[in-house]
């Protein structure tokens, strides 16, 4: 769009600002919600609270919520140009199938006693993953970065319990991730409930 200003010495020519472009939503809702539901289910047979012959309910959470949703927030966190965000949801996103594929797919037999071990490196890796993000996260929220603390040690512990075959270390790596999940949601719920209300309703800390 131009104007043209009428002057003395003939027609100028200006140039009207450009319509900025409409944001995206803040997909941190959205991540947040998908990695919490589908941490919270895994995290109560993790802990012991229902039986491990029910670990399949999780399966579909976490390829199409965990996994795919929250592998969708990550893309548009980028779109937003927020790297820790980008990193963090695609990431998981990526974790949650890859999960579902280990639990499906992956042939582990032939691993025989040594299957923990293989599976405690994946949790260890990831821990190492999480625990450097959390010093990234230190420059978010402190709801963002106490679910990133909690996150790092239940990776932690489940790995410990898989390599050691010891259920103790996999039960309080369950506890942990429960409560990971309950930092996720109230992270989540805060996104969604600030944003309606266009004010602060929940607090997530300074950042």
């Amino acid at each position: 769009m131009s104007n043209d200003v009428q002057g003395t010495r003939g027609t100028t020519t200006v140039q009207a600002p450009a319509a900025a472009p409409v944001p995206f939503a803040d997909p941190g809702a959205l991540g947040l919600a998908a990695f919490a539901l589908t941490t919270f289910v895994l995290s109560f047979v993790n802990a012991g609270l229902v039986p491990a012959t029910v670990e399949p309910v999780v399966f579909g959470l976490a390829l199409f919520y965990g996994g795919l949703a929250q592998f969708a927030a990550g893309i548009w966190e980028f779109a937003n140009r927020n790297t820790f965000g980008a990193t963090a949801f695609c990431s998981y996103g990526a974790f949650w199938m890859a999960f579902w594929f280990l639990a499906r797919f992956t042939d582990l037999k032939g691993a025989g006693a040594d299957a923990g071990k293989g599976v405690a490196v994946f949790l260890l890796a990831w821990g190492i993953f999480t625990l450097y993000m959390t010093f990234a996260a230190r420059r978010t929220t402190m709801a963002i970065f106490l679910v990133f603390v909690f996150l790092t040690v239940t990776f932690f512990a489940l790995a410990l319990g898989e390599y050691t075959s010891t259920t103790a270390y996999t039960r309080i790596g369950g506890v942990l991730g429960i409560v990971t999940a309950l930092l996720a949601w109230y992270g989540s719920f805060a996104v969604v409930l600030n944003s309606t209300h266009k004010r602060v309703v929940l607090p997530v800390g300074p950042q």
